[in-house]
């Protein structure tokens, strides 16, 4: 729901612009009206002017003739007041006829304030009397009682700024209980769109503003929950399928390995068909063993082998192992090569032995597979220090070439397990491949290429059920190599544990 807050401020912001802009474009277009009328809104500019030309002759007062016609194309009518006998010393041809002759002080204070019938007047000084402009009624709109409150006009900023405020805030108010509907709407279906991404099922109330895109979000969880159904019944069939030709096919297996034992060691039979009943059951212990890891392969893979953890030294586990490879009869063409280092006495994790072993001997087997004409198997265990930090899967495989040995307390650190041989190797597009394509047990793509065995999907499987992963590269003896990295486990802190619960 931290989407909600954004949402709502981003709301505000579009209002408080929205508003900002509102205010601007209403000055300019007030600012474009009032320009339209400026040449009408200054008789008293004109009023002095013209007063200021009045001139006094021998034949009485008069203006110049060219300010005379001025006036009368604008529809101005002017007299002019003579200052002792407060009568009209001189006018325009254009003067109504309803406009007196003669004026006391109180129609000269009226028509300088406001309007002389209905036309409305400025006066302009003059040292001989007033001239008084007359204009078209209806063209001017006077007050006749300018004057104001001082203490309103010295806070008429404070209050224009708490009217807009108020303003804005009632149209806030407006916005937000118009949209609150909306947000919450919002507010399920983006809860929804984030569940639809952990796959939980997903039901929205289909009502509100927003109820089409909450019947849509319902059906697209619907069709998520329907195909992870279908993916686990496909999967469960899978499993149930592994298991089951495994189990039909072991049996007749056991039947074949038998008799062929049997054949290749009856006395009755010539060398060369004792020789082909052993190739008989060599293959089928291949097989066997296949199956078994066909097996093994699926129940890790859907969670269906049972881990048996306990916290061993993986040092002892790899070494057994590697015992068990050297006391066999290919230890000639395939000899082993500890490079563990002395100064390295154990490395605890949390495994299974057995399958941590099995990982190890799949392994071996994987570099005798791939290098016919023999090889030298090389195996280490080395504890990653981390300097700082959580250090990626290639960096810790990069330092798994040394056993570093110091006084770092555990808990980050990782076990790494590498297996190299110094054969035939393989190309850096098969690396590539081997280290990120999906296993073709394990994918519905390409299912007519195989891309690899079952040896290292076991070994991979192995590591990523105890929190582990596994590395493929080249060896620094010229072959091929893979490393197991496992968590390393504090055997002294975790004793400690134990012994205080």
């Amino acid at each position: 729901m931290k989407n909600i807050p954004k949402l709502i401020r981003r709301f505000a912001g579009i209002l408080f612009f929205s508003l900002l802009l509102l205010i601007i474009l209403n000055v300019c277009l007030l600012s474009v009206i009032a320009l339209q009328y400026t040449s009408n809104a200054s008789p008293w500019q004109t009023a002095k002017e013209t007063a200021d030309a009045i001139q006094a002759t021998d034949s009485g007062i008069g203006l110049p003739g060219q300010i005379t016609r001025r006036l009368v194309s604008d529809g101005i009518w002017a007299v002019f007041i003579d200052n002792d006998t407060r009568q009209i010393a001189w006018q325009t041809e254009n003067i109504p006829e309803n406009i007196p002759r003669s004026y006391t002080l109180s129609d000269i204070s009226s028509l300088t304030r406001g309007y002389l019938q209905d036309y409305p007047t400025f006066p302009g000084e003059s040292p001989y009397g007033i001239l008084i402009l007359g204009y078209p009624k209806h063209s001017f709109w006077k007050h006749l009682w300018p004057s104001w409150d001082y203490q309103l006009i010295a806070d008429f900023p404070k209050t224009v700024l708490a009217v807009l405020a108020i303003n804005a805030a009632v149209i806030f108010i407006i916005y937000a209980a118009a949209n609150t509907k909306l947000l919450a709407s919002a507010g399920p279906l983006i809860s929804g769109i984030q569940a639809l991404a952990t796959k939980e099922p997903v039901h929205i109330p289909e009502k509100g503003l927003l109820s089409e895109i909450a019947a849509n979000i319902n059906q697209t969880s619907e069709i998520l929950q329907s195909q992870a159904y279908q993916l686990r019944r496909k999967e469960t069939a899978r499993a149930n399928w592994i298991a089951g030709v495994s189990h039909d096919i072991r049996t007749p297996l056991s039947m074949v390995m038998g008799y062929a034992g049997q054949l290749a060691d009856s006395p009755r039979l010539s060398a060369e068909e004792r020789q082909r009943a052993a190739g008989i059951v060599r293959h089928s212990e291949r097989m066997r063993n296949l199956i078994s890891d066909l097996n093994l392969a699926s129940k890790l893979e859907y969670n269906m082998q049972p881990l048996h953890l306990s916290h061993i030294n993986i040092i002892a586990v790899v070494r057994q192992a590697a015992v068990d490879f050297i006391n066999m009869e290919t230890a000639d063409k395939y000899p082993v090569q500890w490079e563990t280092e002395e100064g390295l006495p154990a490395c605890y994790a949390a495994a299974d032995k057995g399958l941590l072993k099995r990982a190890v001997c799949n392994l071996i087997w994987n570099c005798i597979r791939h290098n016919a004409q023999g090889c030298t198997i090389f195996i280490r265990v080395a504890l990653v220090r981390q300097v700082s930090g959580r250090r990626d899967t290639a960096d810790a495989a990069a330092g798994c070439g040394k056993a570093t040995v110091d006084a770092k307390p555990a808990g980050s650190n990782m076990c790494c397990i590498e297996v190299s041989d110094n054969g035939c190797g393989v190309p850096d597009e098969q690396i590539e491949q081997l280290n990120h394509a999906p296993h073709y047990m394990m994918c519905d793509e390409q299912t007519d290429r195989q891309q690899h065995g079952l040896g290292l999907l076991i070994v991979r499987q192995v590591a990523a059920s105890h929190g582990g992963s596994v590395v493929i590269g080249h060896s620094l003896h010229g072959g091929f190599s893979v490393k197991i990295l496992l968590p390393e486990v504090d055997i002294k802190a975790a004793s400690r544990k134990v012994q205080v619960s």
